[in-house]
């Protein structure tokens, strides 16, 4: 038998999901300082981290990695937050995800060989690799 959730919950998750997609750090940091889970995802498995980092808010991604978010978990389709920011060309993003301890190494397709997909060799060098 499952529950049904409370729509009250589901709605604050609606807005916590629309604040990481706008990239209000601020609102962002005071729910998860106040209990929502720094990892949270959503049906698709995109962490607060995913909808930040791909949206470009490098500000909101740095105050999720501050208070625990898990800076490689991958969405559902086993793409990760950096990888993501690799294929955007979000370049504060990716450097507040490699500050926050992302491995371009993890994912599918990983962030490295995202870099190597779009021929970004700046990218491949900052990973350390080629």
């Amino acid at each position: 038998m499952s529950e049904t959730p409370d729509p009250e919950v589901i709605e604050l998750a609606s807005k916590v999901f629309d604040l990481a997609r706008t990239g209000d750090a601020e609102a962002l940091a005071a729910y998860v300082d106040a209990g929502v889970p720094a990892n949270l995802t959503n049906d698709k498995g995109d962490s607060l981290v995913m909808l930040a980092a791909y949206h470009g808010h490098a500000a909101a991604v740095s105050a999720l990695l501050e208070r625990g978010a898990d800076a490689d978990r991958a969405n559902d389709r086993g793409q990760t937050p950096l990888a993501g920011a690799v294929f955007k060309g979000e370049g504060a993003v990716i450097r507040a995800l490699l500050a926050g301890g992302a491995n371009p190494e993890s994912g599918t397709p990983s962030a490295v060989d995202t870099a190597r997909m779009f021929g970004k060799a700046d990218l491949l060098e900052l990973f350390g690799t080629r």
